[in-house]
């Protein structure tokens, strides 16, 4: 029996020798990390990385190492130099775009290499994830699978992302390596060159007062400010998009900007945050003509693209398609180098972004994907009023990320809870979006699946799963906004005492478990900020319907029991939580009233 099975053995290792590439056996490293000696930083990094990582997955001690003049037969190459030209002279290389990625086996060499600056490092970051099982859900919390032998089956990839651009934008992505190793390219997280940097802009949004400064120009120039009901004015109001004069002066300013930032190859010349568009005769005879505000605006911005593209060519103009000129125009057409920014905040945020219910945005990516090159998106995932609430928006976001795939769009912007940690489920949607920007196909169920069992714990899981479907389901036909308010017809007693009861299954599972009981602690707090905020309101609808109250009786204990939770502890950054809406409400105010008495 011994002999037929050691002849078994003998035949899988055959086997699977010819089909595969031993990269570590009973923790004993079995090939060579190498990289050109010459090679740029953001490569040497990715060599370092995945020395350390797969340590750390194998046991084995791996060490990444300049090639020398002769190559071993069995290798991992990292970048590429002339290592990779020499070993895989059919990948042509030199053509890959900045984020395009390799990963190949062939003749006993693996090949993890992409286009510069980045494609390298992030050929080395799908590598680890997709073939040895390592996750960065957070910057604090790593899943390190534990494989003393490692074998990785013929691997044949090349990829290239769909979106140039790829952010999501929340407290806990603005982490630099956290982005690195998750692919995620935007400006937040301030990724440093040798990291293989970022998309930079200069001047990220609403920056017409930032370069047009009303306190130094409207005395002097009020021409060149919005004319509202026949008055010339600059409180919360625009510019004046026709003015020959402004034109001019607003390239000047660009300019002055870029000379500043040599670093950027995006800059932002888009409206405020607000409304009061010129109403001119000028601007108001070409906005309908093009039956929309996109007109002056689209006018304006190419005027200033065509005049800073000799001096700065690889530099493009952002600008916004939002609220009043979300529609695009009937004639005019984005110069290549101009980006247009479609916002969706005013969607229902409950159903995918191609529903019924968004028909209007629907109608606009259209148009804006029917004559725009460089099409962005900036998306709403979080509830800027109630930051730590329910906001059951997890199962559209990878049908929205396909939506925009679909229509051409290039870079993605999903702005989220970016104030404070312990938002309501922030680290999850920051996980999930960003394992969807760099691959859309991925199905948003399985992500957040996978990544509720790996951060929050096997034991934590089905609850948690039970409460997000409770929730999704209970908010069926509610218009959910990113401005919804604590009493929204989906948050009712019965939904909450169900959530509520949930979330202590999901505690009690894990009590044993410091590390993830922490995790859910903190998760918990959306559904205790209702109960706390509705207080007196749930205690009518429980004792209407005889049901039985689901915490403690005292508002003022629990509300103590949310601010220990809410604290968190020091050497931990991420367990405290700071702010819990856009307008600034701490923990501390919100708190204040009902620690102050218990009563109703």
């Amino acid at each position: 029996m011994k002999t037929l099975n050691a002849i078994v053995t003998v035949l899988v290792a055959t086997t699977c020798t010819k089909a595969a590439l031993l990269i570590s056996d009973h923790s004993k490293a079995s090939c060579p990390i190498i990289y050109d000696a010459d090679a740029a930083a953001p490569e040497k990094f990715a060599a370092t990385e995945l020395a350390a990582t797969l340590g750390a997955v194998t046991g084995a001690f791996f060490h990444a190492e300049p090639a020398g003049a002769r190559l071993p037969r069995s290798a991992i190459i990292v970048g590429t130099g002339r290592a990779a030209a020499q070993c895989f002279p059919e990948v042509p290389l030199a053509e890959f775009g900045q984020e395009e990625i390799v990963m190949k086996i062939k003749g006993g060499r693996l090949l993890l290499a992409g286009g510069k600056p980045r494609g390298t490092v992030y050929a080395v970051s799908r590598f680890l994830q997709d073939e040895c099982g390592v996750r960065w859900w957070t910057p604090w919390a790593t899943n390190i699978p534990h494989k003393a032998t490692l074998r990785i089956k013929n691997l044949d990839v090349r990829y290239k992302p769909p979106f140039e651009m790829r952010e999501p934008f929340w407290y806990s992505a603005f982490d630099a390596l956290w982005s690195v190793r998750n692919c995620a390219n935007g400006q937040s997280s301030q990724v440093p060159a040798e990291l293989g940097g970022s998309v930079r802009y200069k001047g990220f949004v609403h920056t017409f007062y930032p370069l047009v400064p009303p306190d130094k120009h409207f005395a002097e120039h009020p021409e060149w400010f919005s004319e509202i009901k026949g008055k010339r004015t600059a409180d919360r109001a625009q510019l004046c998009l026709t003015n020959p004069k402004l034109r001019d002066f607003m390239v000047d300013r660009v300019k002055e900007w870029l000379r500043e930032s040599p670093e950027a190859s995006i800059v932002s010349v888009s409206q405020n945050d607000w409304y009061k568009a010129c109403e001119c005769e000028s601007c108001k005879a070409l906005d309908d003509a093009e039956g929309s505000h996109s007109g002056t605006m689209l006018t304006f911005v190419n005027y200033v693209a065509e005049r800073i593209e000799k001096e700065f060519p690889r530099v493009a103009v952002d600008t916004l398609a939002y609220q009043y000129t979300r529609k695009p125009p009937k004639t005019l057409r984005p110069r290549p180098n101009v980006i247009v920014r479609l916002c969706s905040i005013e969607c229902n945020f409950r159903e995918p972004l191609n529903h019924p219910s968004n028909s209007t945005f629907e109608e606009d990516i259209r148009g804006w994907a029917r004559i725009c090159d460089r099409l962005y998106i900036w998306d709403y995932t979080t509830d800027f009023a109630h930051y730590v609430q329910p906001h059951p928006n997890w199962f559209t976001l990878d049908s929205n990320v396909r939506f925009f795939a679909a229509h051409n769009v290039r870079g993605i912007f999903e702005q989220g809870a970016y104030q404070s940690h312990g938002s309501e489920m922030a680290e999850m949607r920051a996980w999930v979006l960003a394992q969807l920007l760099w691959n859309p196909k991925r199905d948003g169920r399985e992500l957040i699946r996978e990544f509720v069992a790996g951060y929050y714990g096997h034991d934590a899981a089905e609850p948690i799963l039970h409460y997000l479907e409770l929730m999704h389901d209970a908010s069926f036909t509610f218009k959910l906004t990113c401005f919804s308010k604590t009493d929204v017809p989906f948050l009712s007693y019965e939904h909450l005492a169900k959530a509520e009861k949930l979330w202590q299954e999901a505690e009690r599972a894990v009590r044993n478990q410091p590390g993830f009981l922490e995790r859910v602690a903190l998760a918990h707090l959306p559904v205790r900020y209702v109960w706390l905020s509705r207080w007196s309101e749930l205690r009518k609808q429980a004792s209407k319907s005889e049901a039985a109250w689901p915490l403690s009786s005292s508002r003022k204990q629990v509300a103590q029991e949310w601010k220990t939770v809410a604290t968190g502890r020091p050497s931990a950054p991420w367990t405290k939580v700071t702010l819990l809406s856009e307008g600034g409400l701490t923990p501390e105010k919100f708190l204040e009233k009902f620690l102050a008495n218990d009563t109703e």
